[in-house]
């Protein structure tokens, strides 16, 4: 899949620089990197609109100026920009995400391997690694898990690892589905679904135990309604993917919907939370 970039001055207040990443990520925007002075933001091509930019007021005062760039990444880019950048990551000194190119590390609960490809969820941003931590003190033993929006499947694996009775693992990209098809066969897993499409192929009310929902804000109070159809009666499910000024929005409608707010961890003002279905 290609993905066009946008590389944007960094705003002088940390606080903007939150505020436009937001901003950006409510237009579509997927993944974010910060350097010293700009702010580059993916999104895939066939989601990009350049009109959408104009809707925000930082990115139409910087178009007028000429100073946002906008570049189309070609596919075949990303393995190389990946290996390149792609240290292991250690989470709770219990789950270690680590690429091939990576040494095994003996000493930890949980070793996954991820092939690091444009797929998000490589345990690298907070939101991915906030559930991981999560996960680590949650039983999957025997449970029917949903993974929504799987990225790469690291969190997929994951539960598989921790003792899940099956996981389905969804996602809408079809590089994605592709990516954690790879990365299931990389891991010592047996009991995972692959499913390419979207909310609309949970089609069974009450099925799983555990939902995993690390997307953005948007697509989660767009889906809610259906992942909480889907889980069953005294089910926990994992928000992330949004901001910490965000938290109430989501606690608001899973509220309206019959969940109950848990408990939620902060990192760097992303946000994961947990909701029961008592």
């Amino acid at each position: 899949m290609n993905y066009y970039r946008l590389s944007c001055p960094k705003p002088q207040e940390e606080e903007q620089t939150e505020i436009l990443i937001a901003r950006l990520a409510a237009v579509g925007f997927e993944s974010f990197e910060e350097t010293e002075t700009h702010v580059l933001a993916y999104i895939p091509e066939k989601e990009f609109d350049s009109n959408s930019l104009t809707e925000i007021e930082d990115c139409k005062n910087l178009l007028e100026k000429k100073r946002l760039d906008v570049k189309l990444i070609p596919d075949q880019n990303w393995n190389t920009v990946w290996e390149s950048n792609y240290p292991p990551v250690l989470i709770a000194n219990r789950c270690y995400v680590r690429a091939p190119f990576h040494e095994e590390k003996k000493d930890v609960a949980f070793n996954i391997l991820i092939k690091p490809k444009m797929a998000f969820g490589t345990a690298h941003h907070e939101t991915t690694a906030q559930i991981i931590s999560l996960m680590l003190d949650e039983d999957f033993s025997a449970k029917h898990v949903l993974d929504m929006g799987c990225g790469t499947g690291v969190l997929t694996i994951l539960a598989s690892l921790k003792g899940a009775a099956h996981v389905d693992a969804v996602d809408n990209d079809p590089w994605s589905f592709n990516n954690t098809t790879e990365n299931i066969e990389l891991n010592p897993v047996k009991n995972i679904r692959p499913v390419l499409g979207d909310a609309s192929v949970l089609t069974l009310p009450e099925q799983y135990d555990i939902i995993l929902a690390n997307i953005n804000k948007n697509i989660l109070l767009r889906d809610m309604e259906s992942y909480t159809k889907a889980l069953k009666k005294g089910g926990k499910i994992f928000f992330s993917g949004f901001y910490e000024f965000d938290l109430a929005d989501i606690q608001h409608k899973a509220q309206s919907l019959g969940l109950v707010y848990k408990k939620h961890i902060v990192k760097n003002d992303w946000v994961a939370a947990l909701f029961c279905k008592c």
